[in-house]
């Protein structure tokens, strides 16, 4: 079973990864792409303040995110 701290950093990494995709879509994918980057700096707000709930929350946002 994979925890809160194993899983979150996954999941920020993984869509760290799809960034450049959206990037290369150009404007169609601008409002996508703002929206990664704002779950990326909420997931990172939540880590740095141990937030259990909004980690959690971070977590399900981020896996909401597809290439």
């Amino acid at each position: 079973m994979e925890t809160l701290a194993d899983a979150l950093p996954k999941e920020q990494e993984r869509v760290r990864e799809l960034i450049p995709i959206y990037e290369s879509i150009g404007a169609p994918g601008a409002f996508a792409l703002a929206m990664m980057k704002n779950s990326l700096r909420e997931a990172e707000i939540a880590s740095a303040s141990g937030d259990v709930v909004a980690m959690l929350r971070a977590l399900e946002n981020l896996r909401g995110y597809d290439a």
